[in-house]
């Protein structure tokens, strides 16, 4: 296994580099292969009649349904040129930055880890991020193979490797802390750290978490972690398996969102398009960026599978920007 080789000592990510237009070119090895990858956002793309648009998005926070990769793209080529390792703590998104860091939390169990985007997909319609191996194993997923979640970019650790991958050094944005490399949890048995206290099992190092607090789901205060631990493996800042044990509430619902509008002629176009596949929807606002949107959603749904067939009978209609949602 890749993932700690050349390691002594585990770092914290602490700071903010200044970005700056660097050669984007990726980080070798003996052998050739690139391993640490090139900062990527990369053109809009089309996958089975929906398009998808990669962005820098800095603010992004969503739910919806992971599911996760390993043995068959186990030490392969990700979107952004690194080496694939389903033991590290790595996810595939279709439109984040590649790398970035975003924390993804298990609405079922409250469990949460930070993982480092390196990669596009899913292309499974419903799916919102794809975790490795490893992290779905801390998450409590790899059996069933999908979960709730919800995801949220940690923007100020994202751009600051984004600077490090553009520079080809990750020296400006870390501090190193003697000590042994993290060891992840045994399968079984996942010990995890409270939102007030630091983790002293699964990492050498973490900081407690302080700070205004950020939900995990409406109305529900996450303090947002000042540190992030992890070591460097050939290169790249590799999230240590920390598991933090965030509240969520219970039963989240799963909905099947058509849409966001600003205006009632298009909420009236989705309701149409909707009835004339036998389906009802519910209308509700919400604010975003000083706008008052109309969320057209069906749901809710009692389960993924059910989710699935009618997401993909939606897309099939016609409104292909649908997308399943948690809350």
């Amino acid at each position: 296994m890749r993932r700690w080789r050349g390691v002594s000592r585990v770092v914290v990510l602490v700071g903010v580099a200044t970005l700056a237009a660097c050669a984007q070119k990726p980080a070798g090895t003996g052998s050739g292969l690139p391993t640490s990858g090139i900062y990527k956002v990369g053109k809009p793309y089309q996958i089975n009649g929906v398009w998808y648009y990669p962005k820098e998005d800095y603010s992004y926070d969503e739910t919806g349904i992971a599911s996760w990769y390993g043995p068959g793209f186990h030490e392969k080529n990700t979107a952004n040129g690194e080496i694939y390792d389903q033991n590290e703590l790595t996810a595939a998104h279709k439109t984040l930055p590649m790398p970035s860091l975003v924390r993804v939390t298990n609405l079922d169990n409250g469990r949460s880890i930070v993982v480092r985007v390196n990669d596009r997909g899913p292309y499974a319609n419903g799916r919102i991020i794809d975790m490795s191996r490893r992290g779905a194993q801390l998450l409590g997923f790899d059996g069933p193979g999908t979960a709730k979640v919800r995801v949220q970019i940690l923007a100020e650790e994202s751009r600051a490797i984004a600077a490090a991958a553009r520079q080809g050094t990750p020296a400006p944005m870390l501090a190193e802390i003697d000590g042994p490399p993290p060891k992840a949890a045994p399968r079984g048995r996942i010990e995890v750290s409270g939102p007030s206290g630091p983790a002293t099992t699964l990492a050498a190092a973490v900081a407690p978490s302080t700070g205004a607090a950020r939900p995990a789901v409406v109305g529900t205060p996450i303090p947002p972690p000042t540190t992030v631990a992890g070591s460097m493996a050939e290169g790249r800042f590799v999230p240590a398996p920390v598991v933090a044990q965030l509240p969520v509430k219970a039963q989240e619902a799963i909905y099947v969102q058509v849409g966001a509008f600003g205006s009632e002629e298009n909420v009236a176009k989705a309701r149409a398009r909707l009835s004339s596949i036998g389906q009802r929807a519910s209308v509700s606002q919400t604010r975003s960026a000083g706008m008052t949107l109309h969320r057209v959603r069906v749901g809710p749904l009692d389960s993924v599978d059910r989710a699935d067939s009618l997401l993909n009978q939606i897309i099939q209609a016609g409104l292909t920007e649908a997308k399943i949602v948690v809350d």
